[in-house]
């Protein structure tokens, strides 16, 4: 488990990460994960500490969370993505698996996109596929929750070709999540209906399981 610096086109970009023992370059392809707007890169800490054993983990601060630099102005989803594949070229990674959580599911769609082969498979939890609903919870500062809101993410994730797999848990994006269906009839859903919102963080040992199995087939 380490945490380090990643220099960015909107300064630095912090980001947790975990290596397997043998240094991560005869492992299983490396997993960047993606949070929503109410979390950090720290939001995955369980995950990494588990699934960092048999391949290389990153865990973004995205720009303005954490402790990454924030822009000089609002981002779109495009933009975000854009530092996403600054880190890749950085880290000179050929092949990528994806990990994303919440409005994080819309940089992980767009990075599907943009990147094309070198994204090998998408897992998405509690995918914001429409608006808020009603009672939950307001996001923090920062633009994601804007550069979400404005992404035709229906449309988009329709457009993805990688294998998907999506956890489901009982959270405000309960029913959002099972229209991934309509678009994405391929999908793999997996219910989590005793688990809430704190998903990654009470039950990492699950989430792990489920996306060590996927990233394996």
């Amino acid at each position: 488990m380490r945490r380090g610096y990643f220099e960015s086109r909107y300064g630095q970009l912090h980001v947790h990460n975990a290596i397997p023992p043998g240094g991560g370059f005869e492992e299983g392809t490396p997993l960047l994960c993606l949070h929503g707007t109410q979390g950090t890169g720290r939001t995955f800490s369980g995950l990494l500490a588990l699934l960092g054993r048999d391949r290389s983990v990153y865990a973004p601060d995205l720009p303005g969370y954490g402790e990454s630099d924030g822009p000089p102005q609002q981002m779109s989803a495009a933009e975000y993505t854009a530092v996403l594949g600054d880190f890749l070229d950085t880290m000179r990674l050929r092949h990528v698996d994806l990990l994303a959580h919440g409005a994080g599911s819309v940089l992980a769609t767009e990075l599907a996109l943009a990147r094309g082969p070198q994204v090998r498979r998408l897992v998405l939890v509690s995918v914001p596929l429409g608006p808020r609903p009603q009672g939950g919870a307001n996001p923090p500062g920062g633009d994601l929750a804007a550069a979400a809101a404005a992404y035709a993410l229906r449309e988009r994730l329709g457009r993805v070709s990688q294998p998907l797999l999506v956890l489901r848990p009982r959270d405000e994006w309960w029913d959002a999540t099972a229209r991934v269906r309509e678009t994405q009839p391929a999908v793999r859903v997996l219910d989590l209906p005793d688990h809430g919102p704190d998903l990654l963080q009470s039950a990492p040992g699950a989430v792990a399981d489920a996306v060590r199995g996927f990233l394996r087939d």
